[in-house]
């Protein structure tokens, strides 16, 4: 394929404030004409506050909301479905938790002794070009629910490899995924979740 300089180049750029997260991704052959930017406030509920992200009223009255249930096996695509990550079907040693049926979410809100929390995502994304503005747009939204719902049964489901770790644990991990990453960069094959249009 033939580009032109600069057009594959991708910048990601993260902060995390937690709760609340941003990342940004932008193309250096674009410029303004694209943007990624995905905003996340997490909350201790199951996903019933309106408009946490504080928009003007009339950009949240064209909002799309879209919501995420980890153990809805309709969300996820057959070729992404992973019966070790089905949210449906994992019972977790360490705590118990697990595995989620359909009412799951109601069920977590009568237990008083399971934290819980939602991931609020705002996801905003800029393709100016003409003719296909649209249509990649709406391409991108639709690979970012399908990260998201994959990250997040994956999470849940690697709960007993998490629960227990320190922040000093996690930081040591951080430490070492970059130089993993680095490495990789450096010598391996590109990887990762290809988009698909369906």
């Amino acid at each position: 394929m033939l580009a032109p300089e600069g057009a594959l180049n991708m910048h990601e750029k993260a902060w995390n404030a937690y709760p609340y997260c941003k990342t940004i991704i932008t193309n250096e052959y674009m410029k303004d004409d694209f943007l990624i930017k995905i905003e996340t406030w997490h909350k201790t509920d199951l996903g019933t506050q309106d408009n946490v992200h504080k928009l003007d009223p009339e950009v949240w009255k064209n909002a799309a909301v879209v919501y995420v249930d980890i153990a809805d096996r309709n969300q996820v695509l057959s070729r992404d479905y992973k019966p070790d990550e089905d949210p449906a079907k994992f019972k977790s040693i360490k705590t118990g938790r697990g595995p989620l049926g359909p009412n799951w979410k109601k069920e977590l809100a009568n237990q008083t002794d399971c934290p819980y929390m939602c991931a609020y995502k705002l996801v905003t994304v800029i393709f100016k070009w003409w003719g296909i503005q649209n249509k990649v747009e709406n391409f991108i939204h639709k690979q970012e629910k399908r990260l998201f719902t994959n990250f997040h049964r994956q999470l849940f489901c690697w709960l007993d490899k998490w629960i227990e770790l320190t922040m000093d644990d996690i930081r040591r991990m951080e430490d070492e995924t970059k130089m993993q990453l680095d490495e990789m960069r450096v010598k391996d094959p590109v990887k990762g979740m290809s988009a698909v249009d369906d």
